[in-house]
């Protein structure tokens, strides 16, 4: 029999054991380059913890942003701004290979079709899980909803903390960076003020 106080604390999580297991060597060996015993007891499941770590969190290469999409279109003859704000973004900078986080605000303007509005946080972790530059997720994220939607226009800003700044390099510990990218009707100057207004009023 199942307790099923504890059985709500269960969770499957399937990973590539080939991919794992060629990780798990690999983060071994970094535990040794830097002057660790990586079989102490503390350390001697970390290298596999860290192999599935870092496939959940590039997880984004097996994912199609626009069949999510796709999966989730609808006719509509709304025609007014769609705009879904503080979107939590976590993310591996190319560069070092270390986090950066904070939110994306994302609007589009139907063109004959809505999309669930679940889909969009998805399409972003797409992207975010994957190593990545704020820029260039920035755009992905736009062009895919672009590309698959046909709207009106679209708009995405991204606020992000970057913790190669923060940890090493310059160490500035309240740095955040933003981005943005317009497309179509966005790219309007009313329009444009509209959407920044919005992301940045609280209407909660």
């Amino acid at each position: 029999m199942v307790n099923t106080q504890q059985s709500s604390y269960l969770r499957e999580e399937i990973y590539n054991g080939e991919i794992t297991d060629q990780l798990t060597g690999n983060f071994r060996s970094i535990l040794d380059g830097v002057g660790e015993d990586a079989y102490r007891e503390g350390l001697l499941k970390t290298p596999e913890r860290a192999a599935k770590a870092m496939q959940f969190l590039t997880s984004g290469y097996g994912m199609d942003a626009e069949e999510i999409l796709r999966s989730a279109m609808f006719k509509e003859e709304y025609s007014e701004m769609v705009l879904v704000k503080d979107i939590e973004i976590y993310s591996l900078c190319e560069h070092h290979m270390l986090p950066f986080l904070g939110k994306a605000h994302v609007a589009y303007i139907p063109n004959g079709y809505i999309v669930g509005l679940s889909k969009i946080p998805r399409v972003i972790d797409v992207f975010a899980r994957r190593l990545q530059v704020q820029e260039r997720l920035t755009i992905e994220i736009l062009n895919a909803i672009d590309k698959t939607l046909n709207p009106q226009g679209v708009a995405v800003v991204i606020e992000a903390m970057h913790m190669c700044m923060m940890m090493r390099g310059v160490q500035k510990q309240n740095s955040v960076t933003t981005t943005s990218a317009f497309t179509g009707a966005f790219q309007n100057q009313e329009t444009r003020a509209e959407f920044l207004h919005l992301i940045g009023a609280n209407l909660h």
